[in-house]
């Protein structure tokens, strides 16, 4: 999907991962937020007939299906739960935009980091806390506007003081998800 096209469907993602980007006035590159499966993007043009605010990329081999909105504004109207659905996810992305684009405005980098790994934690209570497909350094990077490298030093920070814990490449684990917690509250520092 392509920022500034007024698209005409909204993708719904069964496998793989997407994420929607955007890019600075000089031409960086944001990410905004990931797309998993189960999940939906491209809906704020059903609701304003607006183009579309931010790219979305894949970032695996992905399948979509693709939904025409004509077909489910029909629905919406229709099916008021499915236009319940429909509000309560746009509601959450607005969340989640607002939550990424607070960290950008953390001066210290090590709470940054902290801060985008507390909001992909799912369950807080179980421990270890598990993340599948956790976001690659240069996701994380791309997402809070620092270096590869930078994020690099957060994490073997954080893996020293034995706070995450990388099982492979599709498993991060958070050992101590309460030391993680006060890292991103700012209640300590790395």
């Amino acid at each position: 999907m392509n920022a500034g096209v007024h698209e005409d469907c909204v993708c719904f993602l069964f496998e793989g991962r997407l994420q929607g980007v955007d890019f600075t006035i000089d031409g960086r590159e944001v990410g905004l937020y990931f797309v998993e499966p189960g999940d939906f993007c491209g809906e704020v043009g059903m609701f304003d007939n607006g183009p579309q605010p931010e790219f979305v990329i894949a970032l695996t081999a992905v399948v979509t299906v693709m939904v025409p909105m004509a077909s489910l504004r029909a629905i919406m109207l229709t099916h008021p739960h499915l236009f319940r659905v429909m509000t309560e996810r746009l509601a959450f992305r607005l969340r989640q935009l607002t939550r990424q684009r607070s960290l950008l405005g953390l001066p210290d980098i090590g709470q940054r980091v902290c801060c985008q790994l507390w909001m992909l934690v799912r369950d807080a209570q179980a421990e270890p806390v598990v993340i599948q497909n956790p976001p690659t350094h240069m996701e994380i990077a791309i997402m809070l506007n620092l270096s590869r490298e930078t994020v690099t030093r957060v994490f073997q920070a954080l893996q020293t003081r034995q706070i995450v814990r990388r099982d492979g490449a599709g498993t991060l684990q958070i050992s101590d998800p309460r030391a993680l917690r006060e890292l991103a509250q700012g209640g300590q520092s790395l």
